[in-house]
């Protein structure tokens, strides 16, 4: 009776312990835009995975494989020699207009994240246009507790609405706003 008594109390006291050791949690952000252009206008433009200049963050795309999965692309963020960020394609449906893909390598210090996987998809709006959806999913890019605070929770959610913020008002603007 007494080990059992014993076993119970070390059993409750580690509780805390785990509560504490959990790690960070995974993150998710999803944002929308509504344009007038058709989505097979819209799809024309987003569609090609080795082509991401309709962003206005990104300078340049190079990459392999089309929009076949596991291709390959690396963008080059804001100037000739700019930081990078390298993705690979897991899902793409030209039928669906949507695809997915994750970063394979990227510096914490450009964008705050890890294990980040992303999809982009644009879908028919009642009453004509598109809705474009750019959702996302990814760690704070600091996974161990205590994280500083450029890469805790906060500042990578922050980072990743400010990347699908600028996608989708480059967008809205090059395609004008649903229902004007």
């Amino acid at each position: 009776m007494k080990r059992r008594t014993f076993l119970a109390a070390a059993g409750l006291a580690l509780i805390p312990a785990t509560s504490w050791a959990h790690g960070p949690t995974r993150q998710k952000v999803t944002l929308t835009t509504e344009v007038a252009a058709s989505p097979e206008e819209v799809w024309e433009m987003i569609g090609n995975f080795q082509d991401m200049s309709w962003h206005p963050a990104v300078f340049a795309t190079n990459g392999e494989g089309s929009n076949e999965i596991d291709a390959t692309r690396i963008l080059t963020l804001g100037q000739e020699g700019g930081p990078t960020i390298t993705e690979i394609l897991y899902k793409y449906s030209a039928e669906k207009m949507s695809y997915s893909y994750r970063i394979t390598e990227v510096a914490v210090e450009v964008l705050p994240v890890t294990n980040y996987s992303s999809h982009l998809t644009v879908k028919t709006r009642d009453g004509g246009g598109s809705i474009i959806e750019w959702r996302g999913a990814f760690y704070r890019g600091y996974p161990n507790n205590d994280p500083p605070e450029e890469l805790n929770d906060e500042a990578a959610i922050a980072a990743v609405t400010a990347v699908y913020q600028a996608g989708l008002e480059a967008l809205a603007e090059r395609f004008g706003a649903a229902g004007s």
